[in-house]
């Protein structure tokens, strides 16, 4: 089986919706999506995510199925670096979160004193759990560390969300703090990261990814990607800091 996860477009987070540039970006991405052959959708609440979905769902005159634990991943925390200022619950900076040997941990990210305050593991356990019930529907069951293998196929499924739950979906099945992913890793708006099932030993498989945040869509048309999801990359540069 595939799993395709898919950042939403270039957002109006306001109106939690798409700029113009994001709805260019949703139709780059709808062309070739539409070119596969897709056995379910899945989409977040939230509209800039659904308004992404749109453009693939009526090219392809498909409809999605709208799973609430898609939403981003809203936990708060209380930023060490500046008092009395609160932030979703990976922007910190790395002069304080590394100094954090929890937050390096599987296991351990969501019990960080900051993390715990926030509420993050019980969304961490909500969003683990919809993501393990939607992979049992299509044939493989979640064990704790591999998935058992119920009916294997060659499926694809495609789920339209956000920065943050992606990050939060791909720890839970590769053993990897989402920490790790939130700081080192940085997915574009519409772009694209594919999991495949390998099932080496009859009866048991792992998901492994071949592709992350891709925005060849975006390339191949001409669209610089947003950097929404990006820092400065210089301090003096003139882009962003917070």
């Amino acid at each position: 089986m595939k799993i395709l996860i898919v950042r939403h477009g270039d957002p109006d987070y306001e109106r939690d919706c798409l700029t113009a540039k994001g709805r260019r970006e949703a139709e780059m991405l709808a062309q070739e999506l539409s070119k596969m052959e897709i056995a379910a959708f899945y989409q977040s609440p939230l509209g800039r995510a659904r308004e992404t979905a749109l453009y693939t769902l009526r090219k392809m005159n498909r409809t999605a199925k709208t799973l609430a634990w898609l939403q981003e991943f809203k936990v708060t925390i209380d930023r060490p670096d500046v008092e009395g200022l609160s932030s979703i619950c990976w922007d910190w900076l790395p002069d304080d979160w590394t100094q954090r040997p929890a937050l390096f941990g599987y296991d351990t990210w969501y019990k960080d004193p900051i993390m715990a305050a926030g509420g993050a593991q019980k969304r961490y356990r909500w969003v683990a759990q919809g993501f393990e019930s939607v992979l049992a529907e299509h044939g493989y069951v979640f064990n704790g560390r591999t998935f058992d293998v119920k009916q294997n196929n060659h499926d694809t499924i495609v789920f339209f969300c956000h920065l943050g739950v992606q990050c939060v979906m791909l720890g839970h099945i590769m053993h990897i703090s989402p920490m790790i992913l939130w700081q080192n890793t940085a997915v574009a708006p519409t772009s694209v990261t594919v999991l495949n099932s390998e099932e080496r030993s009859k009866g048991t498989a792992v998901f492994r990814m071949s592709r992350m945040g891709d925005i060849s869509h975006l390339y191949k048309n001409g669209e610089e990607p947003s950097l929404s999801a990006r820092f400065c990359e210089c301090f003096e540069d003139d882009t962003r800091h917070v």
